[in-house]
């Protein structure tokens, strides 16, 4: 699903800006309309819902002092975890929000999103960096998922009085995935948006997809409890949350040791520590592993002529096709300057047979000749190319330094043969002719 097939001369353009202006034109329109109509159904339904009862108004009043006290004991976690996450949109008051759309009505359970959006941003996403306008749409799509849950409880004909009666199985799990799929699909068609090339099931399916629904399932337990027994047991919600949170904040801080800060794929000791447990998975299961070792042609003369931060951007464009390119259980990482390196796993002899890790090379090879940068400091930079040089453990066996020395030889070849192309190491006899068996990393400018 990579978008340089679909569009050869693809421009890549930096991540998402800080500044709605940032934003392309298509992500802009279509978070100003999620923001539009989050806007128009509350006010709407505030318009016509009647007065709440002193009920529902204590039980919304819970439902928000709750997470400020929640966001206020995790205060610095919170803060950390947003500097340190790869998106922003999940977070933990998805248990009070989901608890409130399943027990309030919509117009009261939508003011509670609103009031504990704003604490949130007041205290911890101003303070980690997080601009206003995608606090707002966050904010926007958690709205718009309390409508589809008040939407589940109509079309499942449960229409008692709010706050009772919610306890049926069906409507929490329908209300749940109905939650879910509003407020994750909306935030996953902004992302898409507004970096082309992102891959829709690597943000749908990831950690922080895992989290949202982890919250959720905690938030509907919570609406269950309070619904059969006493409000005042949602406080028992706060503890296991900060709990949660804190092992989050680990989690992603070691995600953030393993990944190269300029590129965002895996950095040199990572990646060779995965790759040397994908290489013994392999051996375990009688698969083959390929090794991929990239080096961009001339990048030296990028730096010289456009400047370091366009020779930034254009790293993080080729480290994008790599992403593209290779599959979710593949290995990218960033070698030091200019060098990238892939690792292919779970490959059958067959796939080996057929040249398949060249094709993937060739692939990579041809998106990166395809690339026009739009850099930050020097405009579109196009013209590159990149050397590959690809070894396989069916012909080097399985042990990665070897894997790396061969790829290194078919690197060399590519290198000295002109450029821009793949080369395939092969074994051959130890002779006076060969050139000596070691690696040559580094070479910035060949």
């Amino acid at each position: 699903m990579s978008s340089h097939q679909a569009a050869p001369r693809h421009a890549v353009r930096r991540r998402f800006g800080f500044r709605s202006c940032q934003l392309p034109t298509g992500a802009l329109v279509f978070v100003l309309a999620v923001d539009t109509l989050a806007l128009g159904l509350l006010t709407a339904s505030v318009l016509h819902t009647s007065v709440p009862s002193g009920e529902q108004l204590l039980l919304a009043a819970l439902l928000t002092l709750a997470p400020v006290g929640h966001t206020e004991l995790s205060l610095n976690a919170e803060r950390t975890r947003r500097r340190v996450a790869r998106s922003h949109h999940v977070n933990m008051t998805s248990v009070w929000t989901f608890s409130g759309a399943l027990l309030l009505p919509p117009a009261l359970a939508a003011a509670v999103v609103v009031a504990v959006y704003t604490h949130l941003y007041l205290r911890v996403a101003r303070a980690a960096g997080t601009p206003a306008h995608r606090h707002v749409f966050s904010a926007a799509t958690v709205v718009l998922a309390v409508f589809a849950v008040d939407a589940v409880r109509l079309a499942a004909q449960v229409l008692p009085p709010p706050g009772a009666g919610h306890g049926d199985a069906t409507v929490v799990l329908g209300s749940l995935l109905a939650y879910c799929a509003v407020n994750t699909l909306l935030v996953t068609g902004a992302v898409r948006l507004a970096r082309p090339g992102t891959r829709f099931l690597s943000v749908l399916l990831g950690a922080e997809f895992l989290l949202e629904l982890a919250t959720l399932s905690l938030g509907g337990l919570v609406a269950v409890i309070i619904d059969n027994t006493s409000p005042w047991l949602v406080l028992l919600a706060v503890l296991p949350l900060l709990v949660l949170e804190q092992t989050t904040v680990v989690r992603q801080l070691e995600n953030q040791v393993d990944t190269d800060t300029k590129t965002g794929l895996l950095n040199p000791a990572a990646w060779r520590w995965r790759t040397q447990r994908m290489i013994e998975h392999c051996v375990r299961n009688g698969r083959e592993t390929a090794v991929l070792l990239l080096d961009l042609d001339h990048f030296k003369t990028v730096n010289d002529r456009h400047g370091h931060l366009a020779g930034d951007d254009v790293l993080q464009a080729v480290a994008a096709v790599l992403t593209d390119e290779v599959r979710e259980k593949d290995l990218a990482g960033r070698f030091g300057g200019e060098e990238f390196v892939v690792a292919l796993g779970g490959l059958r002899p067959d796939d080996v047979a057929s040249g398949r890790a060249r094709e993937v090379a060739e692939r990579i090879r041809r998106s990166v000749r395809a690339l026009e940068v739009d850099t930050a400091t020097a405009g579109r930079v196009g013209g590159l190319s990149v050397s590959v040089g690809v070894a396989t453990s069916r012909e080097h066996g399985a042990e990665l330094d070897a894997l790396l020395a061969a790829a290194d030889d078919a690197l060399y070849d590519a290198k000295r043969g002109g450029r821009d192309q793949v080369r395939v190491h092969h074994p051959e006899p130890a002779g006076p002719g060969n050139r000596p068996f070691g690696l040559h990393f580094g070479t910035s400018g060949i």
